[in-house]
């Protein structure tokens, strides 16, 4: 597997829009995508752009916000921000390959920028934060929080479409890196 890196970071608190960087640097992004919403009950799951599975652990208002920015020097950066989740709670979060259906597992794996030929991949060399999007989320005592995750590679076209809330943080270890419990929620993003 090609050599690659990653960052991810949670602060704690829900950011609200902040200076831009510089449009002439290297690393400036070349392309935005928002979606900014609140959860929906997955009885709407035809129009919304977020639907709850759990609303006693995403209850339906709640809000999301996902920002994806490519970069000029071929790397993605994803930041994640939530309100009105339950407090003091950690919730595993990962950009799956399908959008959000009316089950839980209609937004299918994980999205891998190298696939693991074995499916569900719960090996390490493939199920980790430098070749998936991971943006675990640990809410404060406002039930919010903000995770970005930075890598060196770009989604392939259609590759990535949604954002999945699980019910736990993200394990590493093998026979179960990636996992993190049921999916409780569920936000249509356009990547790019």
């Amino acid at each position: 597997m090609a050599a690659v890196s990653a960052v991810a970071v949670g602060v704690g608190v829900m950011a609200s829009a902040g200076a831009a960087e510089p449009q002439n640097s290297a690393k400036a992004p070349v392309r935005k995508v928002v979606v900014r919403t609140t959860f929906s009950p997955v009885s709407e799951v035809a129009g919304a752009k977020a639907v709850t599975y759990n609303s006693a652990l995403v209850p339906e208002g709640a809000r999301v916000q996902v920002k994806e920015e490519l970069r000029r020097d071929g790397g993605t950066r994803i930041e994640l921000s939530v309100r009105d989740l339950v407090p003091n709670r950690v919730y595993g979060v990962h950009v799956h390959t399908k959008p959000c259906g009316a089950l839980p597992t209609d937004a299918g794996p994980h999205y891998q920028n190298q696939v693991d030929p074995t499916q569900p991949s719960v090996d390490p060399a493939y199920a980790n934060r430098l070749n998936e999007i991971w943006l675990d989320l640990a809410t404060n005592k406002d039930g919010s929080d903000r995770s970005m995750a930075i890598v060196a590679w770009q989604f392939r076209a259609g590759g990535a479409r949604s954002v999945v809330l699980h019910e736990m943080g993200t394990a590493m270890h093998p026979g179960h890196a990636g996992t993190a419990g049921a999916r409780l929620a569920c936000v249509n993003v356009p990547f790019e």
